[in-house]
């Protein structure tokens, strides 16, 4: 069982070292000579069995995480795929990985596809085959109510101090201006944020719509959401083996129809606060040039 506020803390906390974040996109692509006769062979083998299995963390909230006092894994993420598969006629098993050994999983065979706000950058698209996006989102960060951490524009960043995991696109993205990234041990998600409240740090980056709860579980801590800096625009999807087009055709046609009968927006708003996270922002996003992922 997981109880108590502690227990949801960690859950936020995972979201700051997240999938979604992570920059290594482990071994490479799966052993199928590139043909279409590997990729029919593995949708005609999940046919066959009447099943598919999904690799999750369960330790990624809103994603894919396990309410208090609950064994049942639930999440944005979870609901998406259990729809899916239900939809495609098929038994879903969910096995839980750490983020790091989720796509490795997939190349081992383990399982048959990933679902855990995986971002789609353009190294894991060398190595893997990804649906279309079922969340689209962006960067922010989080800074000091105070003075916003003394940052009016990314390029501000230079010299300061961020607070995220050593591997993440986010430290990434911080390091691309000159920032140094203090990386942290398995703490509480209340430790980040008071670190930029008492200036050992100074800024976090990390998703908006995460971002947006970290803050609503923790109204005390003077810090807030950055008002000016939205960049890094992105979109999370299934992840699949390489060259897994047929089973991309299936999952793409049923992610179409969930995205037309409102079924996307209602789990999004379910989990993200009221808000649609399966829907382009309409806001002017920036994009970092130069900045390789």
């Amino acid at each position: 069982m997981r109880k108590g506020l502690l227990f949801i803390l960690m859950l936020m906390l995972a979201a700051f070292l997240a999938a979604c974040g992570s920059s290594e996109d482990g071994e490479s692509g799966s052993d199928s000579n590139g043909s279409e006769e590997a990729s029919d062979s593995k949708w005609s083998e999940i046919q066959e069995k009447g099943e598919i299995v999904v690799g999750t963390s369960g330790t990624l909230f809103p994603a894919s995480y396990y309410p208090e006092d609950s064994d049942e894994m639930t999440g944005y993420d979870v609901e998406i795929m259990r729809e899916v598969a239900d939809r495609l006629g098929l038994e879903l098993k969910f096995e839980e990985y750490g983020v790091d050994g989720l796509l490795s999983a997939i190349n081992s065979g383990r399982i048959d596809a990933v679902i855990n706000d995986m971002e789609v950058t353009k190294a894991r698209q060398e190595q893997f085959t990804f649906s279309e996006p079922y969340k689209y989102s962006y960067s922010t960060m989080i800074v000091r109510e105070s003075d916003l951490s003394g940052i009016e524009k990314l390029e501000d960043l230079e010299g300061k101090t961020h607070g995220g995991g050593a591997t993440t696109v986010f430290s990434q993205i911080a390091e691309h201006f000159g920032a140094e990234t203090k990386t942290y041990g398995n703490v509480t998600n209340d430790v980040y944020l008071r670190d930029v409240e008492n200036g050992n740090t100074d800024f976090i980056i990390n998703d908006y719509y995460l971002q947006s709860l970290a803050l609503k579980a923790l109204p005390n801590i003077e810090v807030q959401l950055h008002p000016d800096l939205k960049f890094h625009p992105t979109n999370s999807a299934i992840v699949m083996p390489d060259d897994a087009s047929e089973m991309k055709k299936e999952i793409d046609a049923v992610l179409q129809e969930m995205h037309e009968d409102g079924t996307l927006t209602k789990l999004s708003e379910e989990f993200f606060g009221g808000k649609d996270a399966s829907k382009k922002p309409e806001a002017d996003i920036r994009e970092i040039e130069g900045l390789e992922l």
